[in-house]
């Protein structure tokens, strides 16, 4: 699964006629982008050489039992665990794209809960946040297929790489309470 493939069901979205298409499109664009971070995430953590698919229903048993593991947390996970932040993975207009896409966050929690952004957003300002969400889950699919071997959009991220990530992995996780505690330090709100 590529970043054009997986955005497919947004573009449909968005070229239909129906009234609630470009929130509809938004919400799913966001739902995309988070679930990214969170695969690349557990990607690099399936990377030890001490996890096999032996402990894969355990380690998303962690991740799903951490309820306060938001995309902020996710983020910093892969701060800590990764030799390169997500930031010098990203490199240039990280921080502008990031406060977008914690912008696009901050009008979804709205939206979800029924009440209305301070910016009155129109269709029109939808398509602009939804294109913000695209560029930034390609610019990342990109950097981190190069740098890891997996974009975060392969529908299994507990697989291992075809390259050596032993070098990039700079806080390993050798099984599943160490998953559990990495979290609960690392990454819970």
């Amino acid at each position: 699964m590529k970043f054009e493939e997986e955005f497919e069901t947004v573009e449909l979205l968005v070229a239909s006629n129906h009234l609630t298409k470009m929130v509809d499109a938004f919400s799913l664009s966001l739902i995309k982008a988070e679930r990214q971070v969170r695969k690349l995430f557990t990607y690099l953590v399936f990377q030890n050489t001490n996890l096999s698919s032996a402990n894969v229903n355990e380690l998303r048993n962690v991740l799903a039992d951490s309820r306060r593991v938001y995309f902020d947390g996710v983020v910093a996970g892969i701060n800590v665990l990764s030799n390169k932040t997500l930031a010098d993975l990203y490199g240039a207009h990280y921080e502008e794209d990031m406060q977008r896409l914690n912008t696009a966050i901050s009008y979804r929690n709205k939206i979800f809960h029924g009440q209305l952004t301070n910016e009155k957003l129109s269709s029109e300002d939808l398509g602009v946040v939804i294109e913000n969400i695209k560029r930034w889950c390609q610019r990342l699919s990109e950097v981190a297929h190069g740098e890891y071997g997996y974009c975060g959009f392969g529908r299994n991220s507990f697989q291992k790489s075809s390259f050596d990530l032993s070098e990039k992995i700079s806080t390993p996780i050798n099984n599943p309470d160490e998953y559990r505690a990495f979290i609960t330090e690392h990454m819970t709100r």
